[in-house]
């Protein structure tokens, strides 16, 4: 992959999570819905090293230093990787004719990454099975996610001119 390309992708992997976390902050203003605190993904890395990969409850988990910060940046960095494998899979051909369907699509699908992974290893359950609402937790996780999938597409439109001749 060619350093422009791969730059490109890196950005669209920034602004498709900074459109997530718009959605998140008005989610929460209008809707009055919590969004997940990164600090405790943040906790949740920390606690690797030292071995531990699943917690009953990672709000009970003792902080790690430098938790916000962290879990911040795990957030943008898993954003990026999201988007170079979306790249990765339409082919960089897609970076210079960016359609809605496939960003979205693999928006969707991004949604397995806290539904299989990370919730389960935060101690909330497969897909929010063990919070107090799962359905309400799973729809948002999908809106957010389908957002995501959206802001990819957003991204690489308003990107497209720094790869490829228009």
């Amino acid at each position: 992959m060619p350093l422009s390309t791969f730059l490109t992708t890196i950005a669209i992997g920034i602004g498709a999570t900074l459109l997530m976390d718009g959605w998140t902050v008005l989610r929460r203003r209008v809707l009055g819905v919590p969004s997940l605190d990164y600090a405790l993904v943040g906790r949740w890395i920390g606690h690797m090293p030292r071995g531990q990969f699943r917690h009953t409850a990672i709000g009970k988990a003792s902080p790690v230093t430098g938790e916000r910060p962290l879990g911040w940046a795990i957030h943008y960095l898993t954003g990026i990787v999201f988007a170079v494998v979306l790249v990765a899979l339409t082919g960089s051909a897609w970076l210079c004719r960016p359609t809605l369907l496939p960003a979205l699509l693999f928006g969707v699908v991004t949604v397995a990454m806290p539904f299989l992974l990370m919730q389960p290893a935060l101690g909330l359950g497969i897909a929010a099975s063990k919070t107090a609402n799962p359905t309400k937790a799973r729809l948002h996780s999908l809106i957010t996610h389908t957002v995501f999938g959206l802001g990819l597409y957003l991204s690489a439109l308003a990107l497209r001119p720094l790869v490829c001749l228009v």
